[in-house]
């Protein structure tokens, strides 16, 4: 129960966002990077500050943003936006739109070079605001991003409010199906790449599942998968491979066995292991990662800011190319992989590789 407290205090000592981030600042010269981004969530609506609440909806609100990313920062750090704006520093929202749905998946389909687009979903914890922010970092970072796509559930945003946030993400999973089939179905969009964290990955392979048990198929086989530092149950995980069966496009797995904020997921979950804690280094996880059709890569190497090591992926952004390399490797060679990833170098090697030297001496 220490970490709890640990995380409790992390997050109570944070100033988190108001809703009034959301309002557009007029700039007539930004210092930072322009990023155009689309959301799309099943929250309640606020009125009274403009942005979106913790209730869920079964209506989908579909936006479209505008943001001016500072270029010269911490990365994965994000700073918001005060009265006086300051585009060399904070990240500031420069346009904001509401779009119907044929509308907002014209916007997808037409800001794609290749046929692919990419739909974020955050995990845990998170308010409207913050989810969409993080987007706008990762795109700016990630460059080839395009076009953005968060999918934002009714998470309740609190410390105390796992079990809450585990009942919404239940909830999402018709929300999640309809919007990855909209995008898959749109002609022109060849693949749609699924990046859920923590929570939010739990929510996309049930998403993934309710879609194989609905005999959506040939969207499952527009889907890639990603999932960073998942909250998955082990058994729960295995179970829903089971029902989804084997991919088209092999399901992706970013893990860090130091990642405390499932070690607190654990323990709440009668001290069940979680996916997202997986040791890469077992051959034992290799050899059941393989035969799932699965990858593995191991991102503990990766500097978190949070303290706990759980939002890693954020900083993995810059790392798109590399992550991408070894995707095509996998799917070119028509099998799952298992690596250990370098952010010093940048380099994925075998993690049976790396341990042979320290085993000899």
């Amino acid at each position: 129960m220490a970490l709890i407290a640990v995380i409790t205090c992390l997050q109570g000592c944070a100033s988190r966002p108001p809703a009034t981030v959301l309002n557009p600042v007029a700039i007539h010269e930004s210092a930072g990077d322009r990023i155009s981004l689309l959301a799309v969530t099943n929250r309640n609506k606020v009125e009274k500050d403009g942005g979106f609440g913790s209730e869920w909806r079964r209506a989908l609100s579909y936006e479209r943003y505008e943001f001016s990313v500072p270029r010269d920062r911490k990365a994965a750090a994000i700073i918001y936006p005060t009265t006086h704006a300051d585009t060399r520093r904070e990240f500031i929202v420069t346009g904001r739109k509401e779009l119907d749905e044929s509308s907002w998946v014209a916007a997808a389909r037409a800001s794609t070079v290749d046929g692919t687009v990419s739909v974020f979903v955050h995990g845990y914890n998170y308010r409207y605001q913050e989810a969409l922010f993080r987007m706008a970092q990762m795109a700016s970072d990630a460059r080839k991003l395009s076009p953005p796509i968060l999918f934002s559930w009714p998470s309740v945003a609190t410390v105390t409010g796992y079990v809450a946030d585990r009942d919404a993400a239940l909830a999402s999973r018709t929300e999640l199906e309809r919007v990855l089939t909209s995008l898959a179905r749109t002609p022109g969009i060849k693949r749609v790449i699924v990046f859920g964290h923590s929570m939010g990955g739990f929510l996309t392979v049930e998403a993934a599942r309710q879609l194989k048990l609905d005999g959506r198929r040939e969207i499952l086989n527009k889907l890639q998968i990603v999932l960073a530092a998942p909250d998955i149950d082990v058994d729960v995980f295995r179970s829903q491979l089971l029902d989804i069966g084997t991919l088209k496009i092999p399901m992706t797995l970013l893990v860090a066995k130091t990642d405390r904020a499932l070690s607190v997921s654990s323990v709440l979950g009668a001290e069940r292991p979680r996916i997202g804690r997986l040791d890469i280094n077992d051959p034992q996880i290799r050899d059941a990662a393989l035969k799932a059709n699965v990858n593995v890569i191991d991102i503990s190497s990766v500097e978190a800011s949070d303290g706990l090591g759980h939002d890693r992926y954020a900083a993995l952004a810059r790392f798109g190319g590399e992550l991408e390399q070894a995707d095509a490797t996998a799917r070119r060679k028509g099998r799952s992989v298992a690596l250990v990833f370098d952010a010093a170098t940048g380099v994925l090697t075998s993690p049976f590789r790396l341990a042979r030297p320290a085993s000899a001496k």
